[in-house]
């Protein structure tokens, strides 16, 4: 017996020591992103020593399991805080449905002070209208932003459909321009998300952008969106050059209960992050993967050059449904510019525009989709967690004219 004594001893001794490095070794387990296959000639190579991935995610730690394939020697799980450690926890809140959301910010439109539906309204309502009154119309459309050829164009089709009118009601103003502004905004085009799952893959979002723009508070606000339309949803923090927005990304999928692959080195490899992100959403089955992308300034040819990279990365394994170009409404034809350089470096699918509160703005809406053939997908007209919703031609023009 007392053979066996110090055995046990040793024993329960070496459990304990075991049972006490668990949570470290949890809380420390790293891994090396890697690339698959053969790597394009100038794929980067990830630094030794950095490229552990993050997942966050407000669920508790007993319901995260392993996804097949995907070595969560490499993954570190940052659950929401706990209370009792003295830590504020994160709430998961239910997102606005999208119905609720267009009438908002249809509402909004409508009372803010824009100068595109009400300045031609007054004009086209004149007792007479002459040729300066025509060239005020003109003017009124460039200050919107419209951009020369559909202000020509809109110009045009006005003034042959006020001539064939003759006597003219402000009744009659008003439908002939909401006809003539409806065509120009363009209803026919296909402004879908492309979100939905394939049969054995996420579908794949990336979002682009200059600096400023708003790119990591729009992907947070599009995981509302498409939350409330009970899509599972994955996010990849590949803005590794702006030093919190990993964390805000990741802030703003843990108020919807979406977890963020994100890196814990500063300044890693974006390509990485985002092959890691779809990687992830490929062995959990999610629903969506949506990639927040670092603000390039489309004069720096080398960050260009990496955003194309990124894209070709990810289709290594699986294809990228949407792109999405954020661009600031109010900075008007410069924003018209950003888009024309973002659509020779990726395939841009849809534009969101933000800060589209109709102040002598709302004509940015057409100079963009005549100059790409690119439809406006989403608007924001509000710094509100909800304040982004599916952009709607008629919709739009109603809000202008009300």
């Amino acid at each position: 017996m007392n053979d066996i004594l110090p055995i046990i001893l040793s024993i329960v001794a070496a459990l304990a020591v075991i049972g006490g490095l668990i949570p470290v070794l949890l809380k420390t387990r790293k891994n090396i992103t890697q690339y698959p296959g053969t790597r394009d000639a100038n794929d980067p190579v990830t630094p030794q020593g950095g490229g552990t991935l993050l997942e966050d995610a407000p669920v508790a730690p007993a319901e995260r399991t392993a996804p097949a394939g995907v070595d969560l020697d490499g993954l570190e799980t940052a659950d929401v805080p706990d209370n009792a450690a003295g830590l504020e926890t994160i709430q998961v809140e239910t997102p606005l449905p999208v119905a609720g959301r267009l009438t908002r910010l249809r509402e909004r439109l409508v009372r803010s002070n824009n100068i595109l539906g009400k300045g031609l309204l007054a004009l086209l309502s004149s007792d007479k209208i002459d040729e300066n009154v025509w060239d005020e119309v003109e003017e009124t459309l460039l200050l919107a932003d419209l951009g020369t050829e559909p202000t020509m164009q809109l110009v045009d089709a006005l003034r042959e459909r006020v001539k064939v009118l003759g006597t003219r009601t402000p009744e009659q103003v008003k439908a002939l321009l909401r006809e003539e502004l409806i065509k120009l905004v363009d209803p026919t085009m296909d402004r879908s998300l492309n979100t939905t799952r394939h049969a054995d893959k996420p579908a794949v979002v990336m979002v682009v952008g200059v600096n400023g723009v708003g790119k990591t508070t729009t992907v947070g606000k599009l995981a509302r969106v498409l939350v409330a339309e009970d899509k599972d949803v994955l996010l990849g923090a590949a803005d590794t050059f702006r030093a919190a927005a990993a964390e805000q990304l990741a802030t703003w999928g843990q108020r919807v209960g979406v977890p963020t692959v994100k890196s814990d080195v500063d300044g890693a490899d974006p390509a990485s992050v985002a092959y890691e992100a779809v990687k992830a959403g490929i062995d959990q089955e999610v629903d969506v993967v949506m990639i927040d992308t670092a603000g390039r300034l489309q004069n720096k040819v080398g960050l260009m050059d990496e955003l194309g990279k990124v894209k070709r990365v990810i289709e290594k394994l699986a294809e990228v449904d949407e792109v999405l170009l954020v661009l600031d409404a109010t900075t008007g034809q410069n924003g018209l510019n950003q888009a024309r350089v973002f659509s020779e470096v990726v395939n841009i699918t849809g534009i969101v525009l933000t800060k589209l509160d109709g102040t002598a703005k709302g004509g940015i809406v057409v100079a963009i989709q005549k100059s790409l053939g690119v439809p406006v997908k989403l608007i924001g007209l509000g710094e509100g967690a909800d304040d982004l919703a599916p952009f709607e031609a008629e919709g739009f023009v109603d809000a202008l004219l009300n």
